[in-house]
């Protein structure tokens, strides 16, 4: 690997940067636990020394209802970003709930349009989501093409699939691009560090690889992944 890898947050919106050619002195992942559903869990990471938290708002196991996340939210270190996950929502809706709560970020995980997101851009950092499917180059020329749209894009495997995508294999897909991309899906303490020695990515993200069951966080797991994403980036 290249001495030459990990990003530091946070990156200025439309900061002139090519996807993994970041300056060595900027060797930090950025780390968000999703899924958060109690306060314990939400100062459980905090502690763990997580740079986000992820709140789900759309049809899961783990959803929250915006009077649920605000309770946790407040009690939370400023230092904390606050993200909501958010479904085929309209602006309107996720803008009142960005308010309601007080989200710093919203990462969209369903069939968005540029159109919505450069809307939403207006009033709030954004998150696109992209699966690793076979539909995935068209996504990918859609959203990091022409348009660059969203602040940051999210590959994931799957919607709560708790499988891991092919690093190897879609890293060289990125070369060029000038995203802020985020890997999610099967990561877990134990393979987060393979993760970012394979892919270099701008963010991890993980859910169910840090969970003792759905909806609530194992604390020693959201230690241990922070641990080994510090680790990995020595290397």
């Amino acid at each position: 690997m290249s001495s030459v890898r990990i990003y530091f947050r946070p990156l200025a919106r439309n900061s002139p940067v090519v996807c993994g050619r970041i300056p060595e002195q900027l060797m930090r992942t950025w780390i968000k636990f999703c899924g958060t559903t109690s306060l314990a869990d939400a100062l459980a990471a905090a502690e763990a020394e997580a740079d986000a938290l992820g709140f789900i708002f759309a049809p899961s196991r783990r959803r929250v209802t915006p009077e649920q996340a605000s309770a946790i939210v407040r009690e939370l270190p400023d230092s904390i970003e606050r993200v909501g996950v958010f479904v085929n929502e309209s602006a309107e809706r996720i803008l009142a709930i960005v308010d309601q709560v007080g989200l710093t970020a919203v990462q969209l995980h369903g069939d968005e349009t540029p159109t919505l997101i450069f809307a939403l851009r207006d009033h709030v950092e954004v998150i696109k989501t992209i699966l690793v499917s076979h539909n995935f180059d068209h996504q990918l020329g859609e959203f990091c093409g022409t348009h660059e749209c969203a602040d940051s894009i999210l590959l994931d495997s799957g919607s709560g699939s708790g499988k891991a995508f092919d690093w190897v294999s879609v890293r060289p897909k990125l070369n060029g691009l000038r995203s802020r991309f985020i890997i999610a899906g099967g990561l877990k303490p134990d393979n987060v560090g393979q993760a970012v020695a394979a892919f270099s990515p701008w963010g991890v993200d993980a859910v169910t690889g840090v969970e003792s069951e759905p909806g609530r966080k194992d604390h020693a797991k959201l230690k241990s992944f922070v641990a080994a994403v510090r680790k990995a980036e020595q290397t």
